[in-house]
């Protein structure tokens, strides 16, 4: 160092210089001499010539937060999420009443939606074909819909009720979804005055699960979308654009009444947006999770119509990669009708949904009132918006959306996003550089110096975010190995202690470590928990360079974390706090308050979410690690700054210690009768289960095979284990071997998602043969042979329930060359199979199949074809021995059953 740098340092802080012999001698001995920063230079020259010299600094001790005030610091974090987060999340508006009508006039009545729902929920199941879909349930929402014409502005607006029925087919994932009869309940409502051609199109489904009432999937966006047609037609307010109400009474069978909508009717065409209602839940508000595609100005919609928004370009992201198990109408508007819209849906309390307990008592009024005041306001907004007329004109991109606890939506186009996250990255980067600087200057080390310190804790930190990941996996797979996975399903609370402190603990330890051994020689300690700071904010800025070139729109998670904390970087070097001990931890701490009441706030909503959709999401993967990684995405993002700051406590190490004992104390917990993942009637294992008659026919007609039993497809990862205390499974094996000898495991696989899953289910025989309710009945019309093409035609009836499967597997040297259904599908891999279902109307099903065989020899076996029947409605009866057997399951248990045939022929 130079003599005149010397006198830069600080008047604070006092220094040794240590000077070498071959420098300076006194006496035959080195010299150690204090200097300090008041000296005048002709002092400093007398005991510091020109010599050579080494000089080492010390800054004097800098004290440290008492260490009994750090679990007070844990505990604020905790405080601001029951106080704050959760609280916000669950807050709905209260329900207006009849009785308010008069004081709040033109406004969403909660009331009314919900004594319409208490009707609908009265119905019971609507299953596709039954009476009470086809006919209650119609005409329910033709009496409502007269109604609402009763009481109209008629010399202002104009209303056409048509009840579509309508038969069609298309491709859906793996298989023909073929429908006949089906129904759409279709409202067309305008301003007599306007001569628009462009529509808006509002749906929801009136169908439910086998077994559910339905209420909060999909009645509850029924009965809101009657309640805004009536206050739109009550109030003196004309609107620029029609309205399309569809009510669609095939969506669980999956998707058809749509995908008949989009297609055939009259005024599909001039749809020119949608809004799309679902439900994956019931109760609190409905989370906006798909828009677009590549149309910007819909958000500026959603933006201006809703009251209290709750959107998420994650959620978007998640569900559109496939993770989640379900579907909605959405799709076939925008793959079929190439309508943009939004797609919404309650996602809160998952538990119930596709169960009896679906009823209209867990929809609260103020979850009607919260959705209905959207949905008006939205239909308010699209109606007058001059986009509307030609929307294609406004397609520019995907959207970067999100919500701030329901108050306010941020939302940009992706290109936009990715301008925003390079230049906060980029710019936290370079304020990382210019603190390293100054740190240097301040240390009276050099650049280079700093950096390899710097490059050490980088290090030691890139281990700790390798070990944050790592710990709640390895936690995550123990408990699975031991049988023990879903113990969060009930006892949320647990992942605090199975996921949540292992991520602190992995992402605090290497460096807290490091802190507490390394010697305050050349950097200060406040100066070294500042490069893990920087090592932090570096690992943070590359990844949100990567992801956000990746097109992965939710690498905004990390935008954010980033500009707050460039923020109090800038002010703590402003102010020159980075200089003074820790104080400019305080402006981190306040820095990070707003995304960390962001992040949780997000993954406690994404959590509340996910979980019961665990108990859906099949038994081949592990739910675990799912539930582990959005914990440590949301740990990492709401807590990566601040676990850190454990260091500015003196004895960090015993402060350290919090976390691995409640990762014990929860863990030991969660092996308890605490951690059953089950409780009945509102949190169940489910289970599809059919009881199953299956009879082989051989090419000569003989029957090969001839047994009854139930198949199993265990919707969770627990599969059998929880039913072993009450139910005989003794005989109960995997299917997987059958399914490499007989075409579709030879078993009456019901649609795409059990074929997905065949191999992971499981099949108990029974002594006692099922006693049916009918048997769909295969017909061979006739048999031909075409010289010319070299190809024989079998022409079949086909003739059953609401519900049949046809599969269809050619032997060797055989081929499909031609069928009645849809030709696309025989471009795929056999077995082929075509999902068969009708509503209203039940006439056999005739079809051919042409086959073309290389030597044209077609007196032999040629082809495999099974038909499966399912009789889910509950119309039908079942036989003793089922009931029996169904009464044995435990009360935490949902068995959605029904009987089921499968024929297998050889022609």
């Amino acid at each position: 160092m130079r003599r005149e740098d010397l006198f830069k340092y600080q008047p604070d802080f006092s220094l040794h210089l240590h000077i070498k012999k071959y420098s300076l001698t006194i006496g035959n001995k080195s010299s150690l001499v204090k200097v300090n920063s008041k000296m005048s230079e002709e002092e400093v020259k007398k005991v510091a010539p020109d010599e050579e010299k080494e000089m080492t600094y010390h800054k004097k001790p800098t004290s440290k937060v008492p260490w009994y005030l750090a679990p007070a610091f844990l505990i604020f974090w905790l405080v601001l999420i029951f106080a704050v987060v959760i609280p916000v999340f669950l807050s709905l508006p209260t329900g207006l009443t009849i009785s308010n009508e008069k004081s709040t006039p033109n406004s969403f009545i909660a009331e009314r939606a919900e004594r319409i729902l208490i009707n609908f929920d009265r119905i019971g199941p609507k299953v596709v074909g039954s009476h009470a879909n086809e006919n209650h349930t119609v005409e329910l929402l033709l009496e409502q819909l007269e109604a609402i014409r009763d009481v109209m502005h008629t010399d202002l607006f104009e209303m056409e009720i048509d009840v579509q029925v309508v038969s069609g087919a298309y491709i859906h994932w793996t298989m023909v979804n073929m429908y006949q009869g089906v129904q759409n309940v279709v409202v067309r409502f305008r301003t007599k005055a306007s001569t628009s051609e462009s529509y808006l199109l509002i749906n929801s489904h009136f169908d439910s699960k086998p077994g559910s009432p339905g209420s909060g999937d999909d009645g509850a966006m029924v009965v809101v979308m009657l309640e805004t047609l009536r206050v739109i037609a009550t109030t003196r307010t004309p609107f620029q654009h029609p309205i399309i109400f569809l009510f669609n009474g095939a969506e669980e069978n999956p998707l058809q009444a749509s995908h008949g909508f989009i297609t055939q009717h009259k005024w599909a065409k001039n749809c020119k947006a949608v809004i799309n209602l679902d439900s994956a839940g019931s109760g609190n508000r409905e989370v906006l999770f798909q828009t677009g595609p590549n149309h910007p100005w819909l958000m500026d919609i959603y933006r201006k119509g809703v009251k209290r928004s709750y959107a998420s370009t994650f959620a978007e992201e998640i569900f559109q990669s496939g993770l989640i198990p379900s579907d909605t109408d959405f799709r076939n508007f925008r793959d079929f009708g190439k309508v943009p819209g939004l797609d919404m849906a309650h996602s809160y309390n998952g538990y119930v949904y596709h169960t009896k307990f679906d009823g209209v008592s867990l929809v609260p009024r103020g979850t009607l009132q919260t959705t209905g005041n959207n949905i008006l306001g939205l239909v308010r907004t699209f109606t007058n918006s001059s986009i509307l007329k030609d929307p294609s004109r406004h397609a520019e991109g995907h959207m970067v959306f999100y919500d701030f606890f329901g108050y306010y939506v941020v939302s940009y186009t992706e290109s936009t996003g990715k301008t925003l996250n390079t230049c906060v990255s980029v710019g936290a980067i370079l304020l990382i550089g210019i603190s390293m600087y100054l740190m240097a200057a301040d240390s009276f080390v050099s650049i280079c110096y700093t950096l390899r310190l710097f490059s050490l804790i980088f290090v030691l930190h890139l281990i700790g975010w390798i070990l944050a990941i790592a710990l709640p996996l390895l936690m995550a797979t123990i408990f699975d190995s031991a049988d023990r996975s879903m113990t969060w399903f009930t006892s949320k609370w647990l992942v605090f202690g199975l996921y949540i402190c292992p991520t602190l603990m992995g992402l605090s330890a290497p460096t807290l470590l490091y802190l507490s051994i390394s010697r305050n020689d050349k950097v200060s300690q406040p100066y070294r928990l500042q490069m893990v700071d920087h090592a932090h904010t570096l690992i943070l800025s590359i990844l949100c360079i990567l992801l956000t070139y990746s097109s992965i729109r939710s690498s905004y998670f990390l935008m954010i974390p980033l500009l707050f904390h460039a923020l109090s970087l800038v002010i703590n070097m402003v102010t020159t706090l980075h200089k003074r001990a820790y104080y400019w931890s305080i402006f981190v701490i306040l820095c990070q308050i707003i995304p960390f009441l962001y992040f949780t706030y997000l993954f406690h909503a994404q959590l509340i979410s996910t979980m019961p959709m665990m108990g859906r999401f099949g038994s081949s993967s592990n739910p675990d690690l799912y539930i582990a990684i959005l914990t440590i995405l949301g740990t990492m993002l709401s807590m990566g700054y601040l676990i850190l700051l454990l260091n500015i406590f003196n004895r960090p190490k015993l402060v350290f210690l919090i976390l691995p004992a409640v990762t014990l104390v929860i863990a030991l917990i969660a092996m308890t009768k605490i951690g059953f993942p089950y409780r009945p009637a509102t949190n169940v294992q489910r289970v599809n289960l059919q009881e199953v008659r299956r009879v082989f026919y051989e090419y000569d007609g003989t029957v090969s095979r001839n047994e009854s039993g139930y198949l199993f497809d265990f919707q969770d990862r627990r599969k059998q284990l929880p039913f072993a205390p009450y139910v005989d499974l003794e005989d109960l094996y995997n299917i997987s071997d059958e399914c490499d000898k007989y075409m579709m495991c030879g078993m009456p696989i019901f649609n795409h998602r059990t074929t997905k899953s065949r191999r992971q289910a499981s099949f108990l025989p029974r002594e006692v043969p099922l006693q049916l309710p009918g048997v769909p009945q295969l017909t061979l019309l006739r048999k031909s042979i075409n010289t010319t093409t070299e190809t024989i035609r079998f022409e079949f009836e086909l003739e059953g329930p609401s519900h049949m499967s046809i599969f269809l597997q050619p032997l060797e040297k055989v081929t499909v060359s031609d069928w009645s259904f849809l030709a696309a599908m025989l471009l795929r891999e056999p077995p082929f199979h075509v999902y068969f279902s009708y509503g209203k109307i039940s006439t056999p099903l005739t079809f051919y199949i042409d086959l073309k065989k290389e030597n044209s020899e077609f007196d032999e076996p040629l082809m495999q074809l099974g038909i499966s029947g399912h009789y889910i409605s509950f119309e039908h009866e079942r036989d003793a021995e089922t009931k029996k057997f169904l009464a044995t399951f435990p009360p935490y248990s949902y068995i959605m059953e029904w009987p089921s045939s499968y024929e297998r022929y050889i022609f």
